[in-house]
Formats: structure tokens, sequence, C-alpha cells
């Protein structure tokens, strides 16, 4: 099934158990806030689906995996509401892939900022090529990684993620996220990221539904209250996104690329 969202698109496969979820969109799969609702409805189905007992998430084209929030939508942002409902985009997805009782494998092609990287962190299991380095730029542009932090500390732990958080125009190679535990493993080219992408899906799902089940949820203990959480950090988001700081960061961060 494919949803097309302005441009973008976001398609589910299923085959041998296995549901591979690929989102796209032409601005680097930067993602829309209707491209964040049907990725995380996506992901919401492979979890009901019974024949399904592993899913993939992965990014369109052989470039960057995800360049976060569309500028152009926090751009046309104009009340608190407004910023509260696009942040929320980001927390639907990352309690999708929380709550969702398969295992979860996250590839990343190429480089990921801002949700891309709360995506990875969000994965049960996360393989990258040698091209997926990982910036939080929030800070920068007068936000911060309120919403995806709960998920990027929970994997890095506090020290590797205020580093990140903090250092916001600098890119940290996948040598750094493999160490500091975002990615699992790292391969030197897409084709062998790919091949092992497949192939460990085909093992998880010939195991036990039951058994992977009961394991995720031990994974993710201790995280029910993050409904609330990440509705109190989108809020934080919401209120930011509508300075005149953020504004004008963006808009010359737009014009520098132009």
């Amino acid at each position: 099934m494919t949803t097309s969202i302005k441009e973008g698109t976001v398609e589910t496969e299923i085959k041998d158990g296995i549901a591979s979820i690929t989102f796209a969109h032409p601005s680097s799969n930067a993602m829309p806030g209707q491209q964040l609702k049907a990725l995380a409805e996506a992901i919401h189905a492979a979890g009901r689906d019974t024949a399904v007992k592993v899913v993939i998430i992965r990014s369109g084209g052989e470039r960057a995996f995800c360049a976060g929030a569309s500028f152009d939508e926090l751009l046309a942002i104009r009340d608190l509401e407004g910023g509260k409902a696009f942040f929320r985009g980001f927390a639907g997805v990352i309690n999708a892939m929380r709550s969702c009782p398969k295992f979860i494998i996250v590839r990343l092609q190429g480089k990921a900022v801002g949700g891309g990287v709360g995506i990875a962190a969000a994965a049960d299991y996360c393989i990258a090529s040698e091209y997926a380095s990982v910036k939080l730029s929030e800070l920068a542009i007068g936000i911060g990684p309120f919403v995806i932090g709960p998920a990027v500390e929970r994997k890095i732990g506090k020290a590797a993620f205020t580093q990140l958080a903090i250092a916001a125009t600098e890119w940290q190679t996948a040598a750094w996220a493999k160490d500091k535990g975002l990615y699992q493993d790292v391969f030197p080219t897409i084709e062998r990221t790919d091949a092992y992408v497949e192939y460990l899906a085909k093992q998880l799902a010939a195991y036990s539904p039951e058994a992977m089940a009961k394991m995720k949820a031990m994974f993710w203990e201790g995280t029910d209250h993050w409904p609330e959480l990440l509705e109190e950090r989108a809020k934080i988001s919401g209120q930011l996104v509508l300075s005149d700081f953020t504004s004008a960061a963006i808009a010359a961060f737009k014009n520098k690329k132009k």
C-alpha cells in the first residue's frame, strides 16, 4: 500500500512475514506533518497484522536518510496549537515504534538530522552505512530536540545526547553513532547494509512472535508514560517555533541552500 503526501510517500510491502515501510520525500526525505502521520499509521497497521513478524523502516533514495522536520511547514506555523500539532507528528512516530509489538529494524543509507535521529533511536535494531552521519541541529534554529530527546537519550545515554544537542552544527560519524549504541551495525556500502538488513529480518521472521513481543515489552519497560511526556515536549517545541529567532534562522538556512 502506498500513501502519497504532498510529493512524498509512505509505502508498505509485506512479504514472507516482513513488513517493509519506506518513506520518501524529494527534500532529502524531510518529514511534513501528514507524512509523519502516515508513517505512524503504517507502523500501527504492521503491528496489528498477524501476518507480520518483523518490521523494517527505511527511506527512499541513496543519499540522506532523513533531513528531519519540513522547514516549509515550520515557517507556516502561526500559533501554539499549530506548533504542537506539528511536533506531535514526531511524537506519534516514536510512540508507534515504541508500542508496536514487533521488532523494528531501521536501515539508514545516509545522513540523519533531527527527527531522523529520533527514528533511528526508536529502532529496536539499527543498521547503517558508513555514510550515515548524525546531527541534532534544532538548537541552531532556536528550538531543541525535545520530542525525540527521550528516545535518543534512552539509546545513547545522557552524555552523548548532550553532546549531540549542544554541538548542533557538527556532524558525528556513523562510527561515533555505533560506538554510542545508536547503531548496532555499520557497513561500508549501501549494498552490504541492505544485505544484512534482509538477513536479520529473515532470521527474526522465523522466530517465535510471542517471545519477540515479550522481549520488546521488556526492552521498552519504563516508557509507558511517553504519550504524556512527548505531548509536553511537543508543547515546548510548539512555543519555541513561534519565536522571531526561529523564523529568521530557518529563513536564513533556506536562502543559504538556494
